[in-house]
């Protein structure tokens, strides 16, 4: 089962990156972010407090996340939450319920059954190399200064860079500071930094 394994910060380029590989290596692409996302939509459409970490647990294994790798689509319980889930409300509290240990523990182990059913993937997020397949062949951790990063994000979705950039380092401080998996840069993993390089280098 090949798998590649694709961590680092938000807006650094995992996405462009592990779709382009996958699509000219012939396998899947698996983006965990968004089933973070899309947890954190159900427990918000259900009126759950993302601080409140029993009631978070409770209903994490009932909610039913589709993902489709080639156009994009993210269903949650069955309804299109595919904009949804890069709202702004949905980017404010995913790092909390993806600090919740239950979460983690119910999304790793669908993440790994979504692979081994497809023989592999190229799979990208925060904790792949480290915690979801930490025997992958290859490991990559993208990053880019948080200014870039930050430009990227306005390019796509607008807002204000300044306000962008603190709110990507405020993230960045979250993800590899916390207790469950926090993002780290692995000793076995090649570090790519994309600040100054096009999607093709």
């Amino acid at each position: 089962m090949l798998v590649i394994a694709i961590d680092g910060p938000a807006g650094a380029g995992k996405s462009t990156v592990g779709r382009a590989l996958a699509e000219r290596l012939g396998l899947q692409y698996l983006d965990t972010g968004a089933m973070y996302r899309a947890m954190t939509f159900a427990v918000q459409q259900r009126g759950i407090p993302e601080g409140d970490l029993a009631e978070v647990a409770a209903v994490a294994p009932d909610v039913v996340i589709e993902l489709d790798p080639v156009t994009g689509t993210v269903l949650v319980d069955g309804v299109d939450a595919t904009r949804q889930i890069r709202s702004r409300e949905v980017t404010a509290a995913v790092s909390q319920i993806a600090a919740n240990q239950a979460v983690r523990t119910e999304l790793v182990g669908r993440q790994r059954a979504w692979v081994a059913e497809r023989g592999g993937a190229v799979v990208e997020g925060r904790d792949i190399g480290s915690v979801v397949f930490p025997d992958a062949p290859l490991k990559l951790f993208i990053t880019a200064s948080p200014r870039i990063r930050a430009e990227r994000r306005v390019a796509e979705i607008g807002g204000d860079v300044d306000e962008v950039e603190a709110s990507i380092i405020e993230r960045d401080r979250k993800d590899s500071t916390r207790e469950a998996s926090p993002l780290t840069e692995l000793d076995d993993a090649v570090t790519v930094d994309t600040s100054g390089m096009s999607v093709d280098e």
